[in-house]
């Protein structure tokens, strides 16, 4: 297994949670990396990306302002820092590699990952 997210939970509505994406030294530091998520009955969704170096993000307009994606590079690990979470946040969150990054600006499309992880559960609660 290259990426493996762990750090899921119960956590109740307008809480906090990190995510943490943990990668082999071949999968992770010269990519750009993604955070997904999928919700019961629910199509995949994207959540947000970071640029290998760190220096980029982008997210779904669902986030903006409530998630945040990091990295450390020394540690071959990604995060997903969420907030405010609401019960629209219930789902199960993936990490995955983005294929090149010549695709940064098609991130929002899952055929352009060619990794991904084990996902973690995320669920809110009323």
């Amino acid at each position: 297994v290259q990426l493996q997210a762990f750090g899921g939970g119960l956590v109740q509505a307008g809480g906090s949670l990190r995510l943490s994406c943990a990668a082999s030294l071949r999968t992770s530091t010269a990519y750009d990396m993604g955070w997904w998520r999928q919700a019961p009955g629910k199509e995949r969704e994207f959540v947000g990306i970071i640029s290998s170096s760190g220096d980029r993000t982008t997210y779904v307009d669902s986030v903006k302002g409530r998630f945040t994606v990091s990295r450390d590079n020394a540690k071959n690990t990604v995060y997903l820092q969420m907030s405010s979470l609401n019960t629209e946040d219930t789902a199960i969150y993936y990490c995955a590699r983005l294929r090149d990054g010549r695709y940064w600006y098609r991130a929002g499309r899952a055929s352009v990952y060619d990794e991904w992880g084990r996902g973690t559960q995320v669920t809110v609660s009323s």
